[in-house]
């Protein structure tokens, strides 16, 4: 049975959790996650969702599976989970996630690899690992201190709170909330809109912020003007140059072009 799986539907792809109600995090899972963020980056979309089917995004590690292994059993696991969520935050194109239901650990750390986080009512936001002598390894703790700083980041890891959907929404983590049966809705019109959107110029935005990531300001300003300043030769600007250009001889007000993504 096929637990992730890849879709399109002209501009916007899905990678859709199939294995409900948990949609665990094991071996086939993160196999099947890598491969659909590769047919994802090959398929041409302008934006893609990570949603998934039932009541829940994921709830987390399937830890059935770790009972007698061993850490290089687990060391190996851990790379590959790493690897899949990685190719997923290396797309040149903006992701979002749908979640509902209670994220735990890992699916928190796989929902932070998305750039926008919509939930709906049910989600909730947990970390077990502070109260089980572990910590997180797929990349949890640096992605969520830089989306709501230090101090909240701090406080949710490690004294293992539980975030609701509006918490999660007043600090910025979540994006928006809306009621569960929108939440689909609301994710598909966000993901038309950025499909529609400059693919070539979102995407130089998401390296920039990236790069801030990494290097604060000055990382940032390091790469600011090659990944901005070859935007002016690309069909997008050049055809809303030509718009703006005729609003302002004509007096009428800039209405944006159709963009094509190149």
């Amino acid at each position: 049975m096929t637990k992730v799986r890849f879709e399109q539907s002209g501009p916007v792809g899905s990678i859709v959790l199939a294995d409900p109600p948990h949609n665990a995090i094991d071996r086939q899972f993160v196999t099947e996650l890598a491969d659909a963020a590769r047919q994802a980056g090959e398929a041409g979309v302008r934006a893609l969702v990570l949603r998934a089917e039932g009541p829940n995004f994921s709830t987390g590690a399937d830890a059935m599976q770790w009972p007698g292994k061993d850490r290089f059993w687990f060391r190996t696991f851990v790379a590959e989970t790493l690897q899949a969520f990685a190719a997923i935050e290396a797309l040149r194109i903006p992701v979002i996630a749908a979640l509902r239901g209670p994220l735990l650990g890992g699916s928190y750390e796989l929902a932070l690899r998305a750039d926008i986080l919509v939930a709906s009512e049910t989600a909730t936001f947990s970390w077990i690992e502070a109260g089980s002598g572990n910590t997180l390894m797929a990349g949890g703790v640096q992605r969520l201190a830089a989306r709501v700083g230090f101090a909240r980041a701090g406080a949710q890891l490690l004294l293992d709170q539980t975030l609701t959907a509006r918490q999660a929404e007043e600090i910025g983590l979540v994006y928006q909330v809306v009621p569960d049966d929108q939440l689909d809705a609301t994710v598909d019109a966000l993901a038309q809109r950025l499909g529609n959107g400059g693919t070539r110029g979102l995407a130089a935005t998401r390296a920039l912020l990236k790069a801030w990531a990494a290097g604060g300001v000055a990382g940032a300003d390091a790469v600011q003007m090659d990944l901005s300043v070859d935007l002016f030769d690309s069909a997008d600007l050049q055809a809303s140059i030509g718009t703006y250009v005729e609003s302002l001889r004509t007096g009428t007000p800039f209405v944006p072009p159709v963009l094509t993504g190149r």
